[in-house]
């Protein structure tokens, strides 16, 4: 028998989007999955289009809170809900292949592997392909990940059974790469399925749109997360800015 995935998707003003992402998880190939979403206090229809899933589908199960407090609270609410022996993630506006999931285990299984991620294509705000496709080194290691987040939230899943469920600091942004090296430190390197198995979707009103706030926030994960000093932060943020701007090109490809 397949084990259960948990999928943990935070939500927040996504009318626009959030049924087809729905839609995306439930034409997986793999069905033993569970939906978590926490909604983050919406102001648009994102619940109402959510309870109108969740009615006709018993894996869908929404958790409201009662304020806005970010994507990363309403991710560890959704953690602890969770009761998958996988823990995946999708956010609101991105989509899965349908093999996604079935895939993605038995890459799992096969390597040995208590923690993979994959490639993944990009759309626009409509859903238009864009012809880019996000790759990663074949081998990822620590180190590796330590001056570049080559782990796309959507495409990243987890066994809890070996790492237990892994709460983050619930930061603004950059919960994911913080995540992705708690667990990378511990077992040192990991492998990515070498396809794309989602669709990352570009909005023009995203955080990660403003390259000073990625900038800003990148540097929180040396100064806070990691706890390193001003001067050795800005060092590696230095090297950082190379790797992104210098190295991790060279993975992004036109198709």
């Amino acid at each position: 028998m397949s084990e259960l995935v948990s999928i943990i998707i935070p939500t927040y003003n996504t009318e626009k989007f959030i049924g087809l992402t729905l839609q995306s998880v439930q034409n997986q190939s793999y069905k033993n999955w569970e939906i978590i979403l926490v909604d983050d206090a919406s102001t648009d229809k994102t619940v109402e289009i959510i309870n109108s899933f969740a009615g006709k589908d018993n894996r869908i199960k929404l958790f409201q809170l009662a304020k806005n407090s970010g994507n990363g609270v309403a991710r560890n609410v959704a953690l602890e809900k969770a009761t998958g022996k996988y823990i995946a993630y999708l956010d609101a506006d991105d989509l899965w292949y349908p093999s996604k999931l079935e895939k993605q285990i038995q890459f799992l299984k096969a390597n040995n592997l208590p923690f993979t991620f994959s490639f993944y294509d990009s759309i626009d705000e409509e859903g238009n392909n864009l012809n880019r496709r996000v790759e990663a080194p074949l081998e990822l290691t620590y180190y590796q990940l330590f001056f570049c987040n080559y782990v796309g939230n959507l495409t990243a899943i987890y066994d809890a059974d070996y790492f237990g469920k892994i709460v983050i600091e619930a930061t603004q942004k950059r919960q994911d790469w913080r995540l992705w090296l708690t667990i990378l430190k511990q077992i040192q390197f990991t492998k990515p399925v070498p396809e794309p198995l989602a669709f990352y979707r570009i909005r023009k009103d995203s955080i990660s749109s403003s390259k000073f706030k990625l900038i800003k926030h990148n540097f929180g994960v040396y100064r806070n997360f990691h706890r390193f000093n001003f001067v050795f932060s800005v060092l590696l943020m230095i090297r950082f800015l190379f790797t992104q701007l210098i190295i991790k090109p060279r993975y992004i490809k036109k198709i």
